[in-house]
Parts: C-alpha cells; sequence; structure tokens
C-alpha cells in the first residue's frame, strides 16, 4: 500500500509521526510532502529531527501569503504530486491551509482521501480553520476520529459513511516522545527553572495577535501574574509585537520569560512540568489534558470541548483581571477520563487504511 501525507505545520508534523512510524513499520510505502506552510528551523525541520522520522520525500517549500494564494500555490503542487506518485490514499491532518488544498487536490482527482483529526468543530466561522475542517470532512472517504464528540458532529450533518472512532495520534506521539523528553531535554535546568513553579504561555492566533488592542491587553494580563511565565514567542506573534511597538512593554512585564519556539521535546518538557498551560493553540491544550497539568485557553471557543468538559480546561476572557482571577479560582479534578482514545490511534488508522485500499 502507498500512502501520501501532506503536512505543512508544526501540530501535522506531531501527528504524523506516529502513523509514519506505524506504517513503515508494517511495510508499507509512506511518501511525506511538506508544503512548506511552516519553514524555518525553528518550526519546522527540528521537528523532524527530533520526532524520529525521516526529511520529507517531497517539499512544495510553498512558505508564507495570503490564504487563498497560499492554497492555491499548494493545491497546484500537492496535485501535481498525487497524478506523479498515484498512491492508495491521501492523507491529511488536521485544519490547516495544507489541509484543504490536499483534500481539494485529492478529491478533484477522484483520489481516496483520508482525514486525520475529522469531525472537530468549533462552530465559530470567523476562523479560517474551521472553513478548512469542515470541507475536508465533507471531501473525505475515510474519517479518523479522535473522540465521540467528533462522530456525533459529523452525524448531525449527515456524515456516516466511513467514520472511525480511533482516538487522538498526538496521544500516540505524547506518550512515546515525553518519555524521550524526561530523558534528553534540558531546558529546565538551562532556564533555571523548578517543576510546578511557572506557567507555560504560547499564543499565535489572529483573534489575539493581529489586533494591537487585543496583543496588549493579553500583555498586561500576564503582568497580572506573581509566578514566572515562560513565553516562547511564535514567529507570527513576535512580528506583531514588532510592528505594534510592544517590545518595551513586553520587556517591562517583571515575571515574564521571552524565549525563541523551542523544540518539540523542550516544550513537552516544559508542559509536564508546568504548574499552569495558558493558550490558544489546540494542540497544546490536548497536550495540557494527556500530561494531566490544567490549562487556560485565551479563545472564545474550543475544539477540545472534552477538555473544557472535564475541568482540565476552561475558556478566559481577553481581560487584564481574567487570567489572574482564573488561576486564582480553578479547582484541579481528582481524575481524566481516557476521551482521547488509549494511545493506539495511529495502528488503527494503518489498519483501517489497509482493509479499505
Amino acid at each position: 500500500m502507498k500512502v501520501l501525507s501532506i503536512v505543512g505545520a508544526r501540530p501535522q508534523f506531531i501527528k504524523a509521526a506516529p502513523v509514519d512510524k506505524v506504517l513503515r513499520s508494517d511495510g508499507h510505502e509512506h511518501i511525506l510532502l511538506h508544503t512548506g506552510q511552516h519553514y524555518d528551523y525553528g518550526m519546522s525541520k527540528v521537528f523532524f529531527d527530533e520526532l524520529d522520522i525521516p526529511e520529507p520525500d517531497i517539499n512544495l517549500e510553498i512558505g508564507s501569503d495570503s490564504h487563498a494564494r497560499q492554497t492555491g500555490k499548494m493545491l497546484i503542487g500537492v496535485e501535481e504530486v498525487i497524478i506523479r506518485e498515484m498512491p492508495d490514499w491521501v492523507l491529511v491532518y488536521g485544519d490547516t491551509n495544507s489541509t484543504l488544498a490536499g483534500a481539494l487536490a485529492a478529491v478533484k482527482l477522484n483520489h481516496p482521501l483520508a482525514h486525520v483529526e475529522a469531525g472537530l468543530r468549533s462552530f465559530n466561522r470567523q476562523m479560517p480553520e474551521e472553513h478548512n475542517r469542515v470541507l475536508t470532512d465533507h471531501c473525505s472517504t475515510l474519517l479518523f476520529c479522535p473522540s465521540r464528540t467528533a462522530v456525533d458532529n459529523l452525524t448531525r450533518e449527515g456524515i456516516s459513511s466511513g467514520v472511525h472512532l480511533v482516538g487522538d495520534v498526538m496521544y500516540d506521539a505524547v506518550l512515546h516522545i515525553g518519555s524521550v523528553a524526561r530523558l534528553q531535554s534540558t531546558i529546565l535546568k538551562r532556564l533555571d527553572l523548578t517543576p510546578k513553579s511557572y506557567l507555560v504561555v504560547t499564543i499565535h492566533r489572529p483573534y489575539n495577535t493581529d489586533n494591537p488592542q487585543n496583543l496588549h491587553t493579553i500583555l498586561e494580563a500576564f503582568n497580572q501574574i506573581d509566578e514566572t511565565i515562560i513565553f516562547p514567542v511564535h514567529p507570527r506573534t513576535q512580528k506583531r509585537i514588532n510592528e505594534f511597538g510592544l517590545n518595551n512593554h513586553l520587556a517591562e512585564i517583571h515575571n515574564l520569560i521571552t524565549i525563541p519556539p523551542v523544540s518539540y521535546l523542550d516544550m513537552l518538557m516544559l508542559e509536564q512540568n508546568a504548574h499552569f498551560i495558558v493558550t490558544d493553540s489546540g494542540g497544546m491544550q490536548k497536550e495540557a489534558y494527556f500530561l494531566g497539568v490544567p490549562c487556560l485557553t485565551l479563545r472564545p471557543e474550543t475544539e477540545w470541548v472534552e477538555t473544557i468538559e472535564n475541568g482540565w480546561n476552561r475558556l478566559v476572557e481577553r481581560k487584564p483581571n481574567a487570567l489572574r482571577q482564573a488561576l486564582e479560582s480553578i479547582n484541579i479534578p481528582s481524575s481524566r477520563p481516557p476521551v482521547y482514545g488509549e494511545g493506539n490511534a495511529s495502528h488503527q488508522i494503518a489498519h483501517i487504511l489497509k482493509e479499505s485500499k
């Protein structure tokens, strides 16, 4: 069986890693196509190095652009690869422009398409990711769902054929890479951090970063926190900080340590030893749940509703005092139900692909 996986952004590299390992170990041909959506070392190549998966077989090197131009360039490039390679399955992951471009290229060629992380919904159509999810799901032959909620979402939209509840491939990755991080990462020592004495913060979504007042409000919220805050600054967030003239304000936050984007091993090490995680990232909300670290999400909604329902995550308003108040009032639950599977999603995906060929 020949499978073409299309990836382009950091979370997709993580999701593809366990699938790649299983497909290759089972003797299947797995072609990894990198669109180049994330193109610098810190956000791309280092993840292939640390996740122990081969360098991409193909890199379209698309880079950053408007949504339409970026997706269009990807669509052209992916179509050419599908025609040349003729895989049995095209496999797309998550909800990025790379996901949508891969899905459209496959379906226009009448090629079998499978979507990993199908059925997620934030129900916020202002998010580009929401459109990418919905359109990809309605194009797909096979839909691999991470949770029962995702299956139910598809059912409400009239999608039942080809739907499989397999669990979350990111859980597969965290189980494996988390143990490696504990052995290899030295970031706690480098930053002189004591476990459970700091917060990890990541901010990158346009909702929070593309308006100067919104970004300023978030930085002001950091200033209300007494604990040390570790802030790996996403490239697009740093770009906005520069554009809005907020570097001086950032430097005045007494308890904030800003660092460049870190490797996946270092990020997992920071996350699993944090007192709290504060983020607008979908992947980090899940990783917090997997690792048993309470999370505060700086968004009005989340696709990962199970983390909210089980008490490990809370949505926080974008107000200066809201973050501090949430930190002071959240109650940490005593259990974490296995709502995202048992850590064998990649094995199930490989089996279903083979049986559905």
